[in-house]
């Protein structure tokens, strides 16, 4: 299994050997230094050795696993229908820009080529299983976010290894023997920086930020770029002269707490290269939701409809990946003057698909027509959930936003 180096081979040892190095200097040096007011860890506790693995194109990659006629084509993975959504695009297809949650007309027009393959779930789930035990003889800490995608604390591992870069490069090989596919990886001291670094390498490699250098690498980062800011909220950012993690450094608390509400905090700290989120094993959410804000705003009831299509179809798609459902919708909707409603309906029993959804949706949709004002955002939202029979969730874990 190749590395992120390996694009250069006549240095890839070598940096490889200074990766490992200078992560094991890292990973004994205490937490940098926070500002006055921030709440971190006792200067003495450990620092955390996070990676975060995300396999390459997963869905898309795997029809093309199974099927060799599709291999270096462009694929989606989704509904071709008018009203359809790409579920996930292969390599050879975001060349051309098609990306997940792209409607499958758009995705067409930019492609012309683009071939659409049915979504199989159950497979999708069964090759993460595989992955998922892969994880499990590594460390029991394992929080996954989607089925091609998890957290891991290998700060203890059960296999005794000591640098974070070998564990990553060890699972990844692993991943690739057992399943043919491939995943890219991002070592850090937390969560948000694992995650950022597991993008800077893709497709088939990894990357590592110590505590040395992560201040840094968020400063130069463009907020638009961050895990947890969605395009609405980067907009909103924008208009307060926020465009780089080294702008939103420059915010107090209050003032991002002022403007960006419970979030603030988060935003405060992941400027500084501070994120004190656990990895957290099998957490369950209270909710699950995808909104949109518009490039024009609408009036038009049957335009509007259309528009909740692929917000639920992407809540949908995340339920069924977490082998989950719910029985309440909420949809939300927000006017061109910022002020929003909200209908909700609970049902007595769970909902099984995902035109059951979209037909309660519509009809909450329709409650608030005609619209007291045109819409800038519309939202879809699947709560009261249960998974493998489990009964509907009451902790404390806050909406998961599949924001578009």
């Amino acid at each position: 299994m190749q590395t992120g180096a390996s694009d250069r081979p006549e240095t890839a040892a070598r940096a490889a050997a200074r990766e490992a190095q200078d992560l094991a200097e890292a990973l004994a040096a205490p937490v940098p230094d926070a500002v006055p007011g921030e709440s971190v860890e006792p200067r003495d506790a450990p620092v955390r050795k996070i990676i975060h693995v995300d396999m390459d194109a997963f869905y898309a990659s795997v029809e093309q696993r199974d099927n060799p006629e599709l291999r270096g084509k462009p694929l989606a993975v989704g509904g071709s229908a008018a009203r359809g959504v790409v579920a996930a695009a292969s390599y050879e297809a975001r060349v051309f820009g098609v990306h997940s949650a792209m409607a499958s007309v758009t995705a067409k027009r930019k492609c012309p080529d683009l071939i659409f393959v049915k979504p199989r779930f159950e497979v999708y789930r069964a090759v993460s299983q595989q992955i998922r035990e892969i994880f499990a003889e590594y460390t029991p800490l394992i929080e996954p976010l989607s089925l091609d995608e998890a957290y891991l604390d290998v700060t203890e591992n059960l296999k005794g290894m000591e640098i974070a870069t070998e564990i990553a490069a060890e699972i990844r090989a692993r991943i690739f023997a057992a399943t043919g596919l491939t995943a890219s990886a991002g070592i850090s001291y937390n969560k948000f920086l694992a995650k950022m670094a597991s993008d800077q390498r893709k497709p088939n490699g990894q990357f590592v930020i110590t505590p040395k250098n992560g201040p840094a690498f968020v400063e130069a980062l463009p907020v638009k770029k961050f895990h947890g800011v969605g395009p609405a909220t980067a907009e909103r950012m924008k208009k307060h002269g926020i465009e780089t993690g080294l702008d939103l450094k420059t915010k107090p608390l209050a003032y991002l707490q002022q403007h960006f509400g419970k979030s603030g905090a988060y935003f405060h700290g992941i400027a500084r290269g501070i994120d004190e989120r656990r990895v957290r094993p099998d957490r369950i959410r209270k909710s699950v939701g995808a909104e949109d804000t518009f490039s024009e705003d609408i009036s038009d009831l049957v335009l509007a409809e259309a528009e909740l299509r692929p917000l639920a179809e992407k809540v949908w798609r995340y339920c069924e990946a977490h082998d989950i459902t719910g029985k309440t919708v909420t949809v939300k909707i927000k006017y061109a003057d910022f002020t929003q409603a909200t209908r909700a309906r609970t049902l007595a029993a769970n909902f099984a698909r995902i035109d059951d959804v979209l037909e309660v949706a519509d009809q909450l949709l329709a409650t608030v027509h005609p619209f007291r004002r045109p819409v800038r955002l519309l939202g879809v939202t699947l709560s009261s959930l249960t998974t493998n029979g489990a009964s509907p969730d009451t902790s404390e874990e806050p909406q998961l936003d599949l924001g578009l």
